[in-house]
């Protein structure tokens, strides 16, 4: 069998990261083949390690973010630690960062202070607001962003706004992270010279919010909050069959809604109902139209509705939970988990959504603290005593 090839094989990734953005970002990097050398605190390691323990004793968050890479236990702030990063640096690609805002400026690790040094190398610098404007110097936590943006304005039911059950704006950073540093690679691939890419959490979470942007300023009134029922269409959200269990589904057209009254309902009579007739005269009598569904969806179990739906056309999906998904008979058939090794033992993981032929994503080790320190020191020619002097 030939030897896989991924696509950033022989990039390699200094990592000056913790929690989640910038992990998330250089993870992907890794299961693409980068080597990713993470250099964590001593004795203590990224925070994300103490987010909580429900992962066989380790954290959720860090075995999600983490997988592939080398860590290298480094105290920055000892003198002995610039010989290692200089030598590092040498080796570079790829420089990411997420630290506390100023704190690569102070270093000399920003991207103005390097690129004379190191000018193929690449600075990802991640953070909350940017290292300009009057928010520079503002911390920024995930929900933090999602106030600040707006997204929670727009999230939650109509009595009580809601944050996002993930933590999106470290996601969106991450992601936004990822592709500005693969575009990057192919710029210098051309030029011959790094770049500096950076990202902000609040421009990120921004941009995922263009849609009730526009609609805002334009329109002159914010989107308004409306749980899991579409404000515009119905019906279009959550129901419940007969046996109490939730389900999500949603028409489109007036052709779906023939179809939805004919094979769902079995009552193709509502067809032409004038309160029902168009979309416009469903939303303004949704509550009548949700007692007809009601009504109709009682003696069926939520198995048996699916069934309907599916066989009417109608786009449908049961309200999963977590264990749900993890179950999801679609990921099951198309092979989607893979087992990733951790210092407790093997755990199963998701690969990554973009599936490139002829290759497959590396799904290496989640590394303990530390672990790799003594083979990377090694492999750069100095001791551990110099490096922590």
């Amino acid at each position: 069998m030939s030897e896989i090839v991924r696509p950033l094989d022989g990039v390699t990734v200094l990592a000056l990261e913790h929690a989640v953005a910038a992990p998330f970002a250089s993870r992907q990097l890794a299961d693409l083949g980068a080597r990713v050398i993470k250099i964590e605190r001593p004795g203590v390691g990224d925070f994300a390690r103490g987010y909580d323990s429900t992962v066989n004793g380790t954290s959720s968050f860090f075995v999600w973010a983490n997988r592939g890479k080398e860590s290298l236990a480094l105290d920055l702030k000892h003198p002995g630690s610039d010989a290692v990063l200089t030598k590092l640096l040498e080796k570079a690609d790829v420089l990411i960062q997420n630290l506390a805002p100023g704190a690569t400026q102070r270093m000399g690790l920003d991207f103005e202070t390097l690129h004379t040094q190191y000018p193929r190398l690449i600075v990802c610098d991640v953070s909350g607001y940017g290292d300009s404007g009057p928010y520079s110097k503002k911390k920024a936590y995930d929900l933090l962003i999602q106030a600040a943006s707006g997204l929670i304005s727009v999230t939650g039911t109509p009595e009580q706004p809601a944050r996002t059950g993930i933590s999106i704006a470290d996601i969106s950073a991450g992601m936004y992270a990822y592709s500005g540093i693969l575009s990057a690679l192919i710029q210098r691939g051309r030029t011959g010279k790094g770049l500096r890419v950076e990202v902000t959490m609040l421009e990120a979470l921004a941009e995922w919010m263009s849609y009730p942007l526009n609609f805002a300023h334009y329109g002159g009134t914010p989107p308004q909050r409306s749980g899991l029922t579409h404000p515009t269409i119905a019906p279009y959200g959550q129901y419940k069959a007969g046996d109490g269990k939730s389900i999500i589904f949603g028409l489109q057209n007036d052709r779906e809604w023939e179809a939805f009254c004919r094979v769902v309902l079995q009552r193709p009579q509502l067809t032409h109902d004038p309160r029902f007739a168009t979309n416009v005269l469903r939303v303004e009598n949704r509550q009548a139209l949700d007692d007809v569904l009601a009504d109709s969806f009682a003696p069926l179990t939520r198995d048996a509705l699916i069934e309907r739906l599916d066989a009417g056309d109608i786009a449908n999906a049961p309200l999963n939970d977590a264990l749900d998904l993890w179950a999801h008979p679609q990921l099951q058939a198309r092979h989607r988990w893979r087992e990733v090794a951790t210092e407790v033992g093997p755990i199963q993981a998701l690969l990554p959504p973009a599936t490139l032929s002829g290759t497959e994503a590396a799904m290496a080790a989640v590394p303990r603290l530390g672990e790799h320190t003594a083979s990377i020191l090694a492999e750069l020619g100095v001791t551990l005593e110099a490096a922590s002097a």
